[in-house]
């Protein structure tokens, strides 16, 4: 048997030419910092003015529970079918507005309402609390679909990294409660499962964006303890559910050479092994959350294309 190549540093060239320039420019995020935790949290609690996107309306509302939800609603072409957003940040930082264009897009593209959900973030809050936002953000969303003239049977549940991990958590959660479930999962490089945090030989390579130290220290403020540990809370950790028969189908998209890459295409290949109909998308040479960064690459625009083109088949026909 050949001997396994070591694992070695992520290098420029690993990197597909048309991202490359500004992945390069994209500077470590000390995601570990509390003084940097603080100031991006501050940032993101300043008022943003009125921001406007062509073709959609943007609401702010906060519910009873007092979840804060950014709802895109568009203008003409309203199909009766919405979708659950959850944002990306490792579980520490990051908030709705982060993915305001993506939604206002999104909405216009496929004439469905986005609503766009914070959460607690930890180590302040630490599981449940993020995910029982976002399940108060479903259940606010189900109450209100007359409200909107949405046919709460067609309502997808998605996010990006963190917001990705929720999504697909927050989906198993509400299989298990039973009622109106979720018409799809749209998964952007999702953050699934702890245990690839736990492997320290990861550390070298060094992935662009989001590291494995990046992503020890998110999935151990996460849980409130060292990932990779025999048990964790059901719910908390999506990849480590056993049985996935009977969640509705999924859409999971990866690069190739970034961290969640392997836990990622394990989970599509469970659901599908699960009888879930499931899309993997994955992109060659692609760095985690590249399609929020290179926005204006091609290879992004197909590659949301894509991902969009599965949604409206799941949610419009």
């Amino acid at each position: 048997m050949p001997a396994q190549t070591p694992a070695r540093p992520m290098a420029p060239s690993d990197i597909a030419p048309e991202l490359r320039d500004q992945i390069q420019k994209i500077p470590p995020i000390p995601v570990s910092n509390a003084l940097f935790r603080g100031i991006i949290a501050a940032v993101g609690r300043l008022p943003m003015g009125t921001r406007t996107y062509e073709g959609v309306r943007l609401e702010r509302h906060t519910t009873p529970d007092g979840i804060r939800l950014r709802i895109f609603t568009p203008e003409r072409g309203l199909t009766g079918a919405a979708l659950l957003w959850i944002h990306g940040g490792g579980m520490v930082i990051g908030t709705a507005a982060q993915d305001d264009p993506f939604c206002a897009d999104t909405a216009r593209e496929l004439g469905i309402v986005v609503v766009s959900t914070e959460y607690r973030l930890a180590p302040k809050f630490p599981f449940p609390a993020a995910l029982d936002d976002c399940f108060a953000a479903w259940n606010w969303l189900q109450q209100s679909a007359a409200q909107f003239r949405l046919d709460p049977t067609r309502i997808a549940i998605g996010g990006q990294s963190a917001g990705g991990g929720l999504a697909a958590s927050l989906i198993q959660r509400i299989h298990d409660a039973g009622g109106t479930q979720p018409a799809a999962q749209w998964l952007f490089c999702p953050m699934l499962d702890d245990r690839t945090a736990a492997r320290q030989e990861l550390d070298v390579i060094n992935h662009k964006i989001w590291n494995n130290q990046q992503n020890r220290f998110g999935w151990r403020a996460f849980l409130g303890r060292e990932p990779g540990a025999d048990q964790v809370p059901a719910y908390a950790v999506a990849a480590r559910r056993e049985r996935l028969e009977g969640l509705p189908p999924a859409w999971v998209g990866v690069g190739d050479i970034e961290l969640f890459f392997e836990e990622d295409k394990t989970y599509a290949e469970r659901l599908k092994a699960a009888g879930v109909p499931c899309t993997l998308d994955i992109v060659p040479a692609a760095p985690h959350g590249f399609e929020s960064i290179v926005r204006n690459a091609q290879l992004t625009r197909d590659y949301l294309a894509r991902g969009r083109a599965w949604l409206r088949q799941q949610l419009v026909g």
